[in-house]
């Protein structure tokens, strides 16, 4: 996709999963309070839709960052509830690293003349 072409709440490629491991080193929570955590921390600008949420949990919790186990949510459904492993935990440890070093030399070359 061209940058051009993308949407405001768009994620940037490969920042979903940090987002995701970032809202859970909060505690356990299931898919949609993920999703709504993400939205509300960044003032309503990202949207993550559950066609890119589920499958990214999935692929992390095969990965071994993420453990699930079902529970009752607040409006008593039966929900899967996430949580972060030892490896998910040291995963967003790196992953906060890299991010803040990409953000930084992005807005030094966005800054420049």
């Amino acid at each position: 996709m061209l940058m051009g072409e993308a949407k405001e709440g768009d994620l940037l490629q490969g920042t979903l999963d940090m987002l995701i491991l970032k809202t859970l080193a909060r505690g356990a929570k299931h898919g949609y309070a993920i999703a709504e955590w993400i939205c509300a921390s960044s003032d309503d600008i990202l949207r993550v839709e559950e066609g890119a949420l589920y499958p990214a949990l999935h692929r992390l919790e095969l990965k071994g960052l993420l453990e699930a186990e079902w529970g009752v949510s607040e409006n008593n459904r039966r929900a899967r509830f996430y949580r972060l492993t030892r490896a998910g935990r040291k995963a967003l440890a790196t992953d906060t690293k890299r991010w803040s070093r990409l953000s930084i030399a992005i807005a030094r070359v966005m800054g420049s003349a």
